[in-house]
């Protein structure tokens, strides 16, 4: 009997390793997961090439006090962001949707002479991005699952195959429209009165801390959230069905699955 009873809490004990482990596995893959929100948002870099022609617009607005100078310094910066990132063979995604943004807001600036104008495709950007994030919760499509699925490797295996991380990125998009909502609400208003100045250096003000708190309340929930399912690609040719490849590993949340 003693024998057994010291088998029995062999066993037992075995088990609760093996528990333990798997958790601490799954919680190695959720911070994994968790960590690429600010790779997929550009990191430090793409906020620095979005956020810093809106504060060469201004202050050269404020040394010049010409439209057409303000709005070519601020296109000529973030032109050179783009080519500083082709020169480093780097991803020129978050360059390039700065310098359109850019474009577009130094052209209605110096077409109309009214430099606030400088400002209004950005917000404008803002509102329909915060109603863009609202609708895709709603169809239960949350934008940021959209967003983070092909850098952590899911895809959208979380859509049908991983209702807790549906569940995570649907909050994660909720939670990005009303910190993101904060911006318009406040600087819409300011558009209106033609304070140039105070528009400008609350729009500078208002482009990274939001972006960040808003990234962080992202990362706190994917933490918490069941660890990705990875999407399994095509099998290559030659591979017998459900044969698994060499190199092909399960993911933490369970086995590889067809996207």
């Amino acid at each position: 009997m003693s024998k057994q009873s010291g088998g029995d809490s062999a066993a037992q004990l075995g088990l609760v390793e093996i528990d333990a482990d798997e958790a601490a596995r799954q919680a190695q893959a959720s911070r994994e997961a968790a960590d690429t929100v600010m790779k997929a948002f550009g990191g430090v870099r793409g906020m620095i090439d979005m956020t810093l022609p809106g504060l060469v617009f201004i202050v050269t607005y404020n040394i010049t006090h010409k439209v057409p100078a303000a709005a070519w310094a601020a296109l000529a910066l973030s032109a050179l962001f783009v080519v500083a990132r082709l020169l480093k063979r780097e991803t020129v995604q978050h360059a390039f949707s700065g310098v359109f943004g850019v474009a577009i807001g130094a052209w209605i600036s110096m077409k109309t002479g009214k430099a606030e104008n400088f400002y209004l495709p950005g917000l404008l950007w803002n509102v329909g991005y915060c109603v863009g994030l609202a609708v895709s919760a709603l169809v239960r499509w949350p934008l940021i699952g959209i967003m983070l699925g092909p850098v952590t490797g899911e895809m959208f295996t979380w859509r049908k195959e991983n209702p807790g991380r549906l569940a995570a990125y649907t909050k994660a998009t909720w939670a990005w429209v009303v910190i993101m909502g904060i911006k318009p609400l406040i600087l819409f208003p300011l558009y209106f009165t033609h304070n140039v100045n105070l528009l400008g250096w609350l729009k500078v003000a208002l482009g990274i801390p939001p972006l960040l708190l808003a990234m962080y309340v992202t990362w706190q929930i994917l933490l918490k959230a069941p660890p990705p399912i990875k999407a399994q690609l095509d099998e290559e040719p030659g591979t017998e069905p459900g044969q698994e490849q060499p190199g092909h590993e399960h993911s933490a949340g369970g086995p590889a699955r067809r996207n």
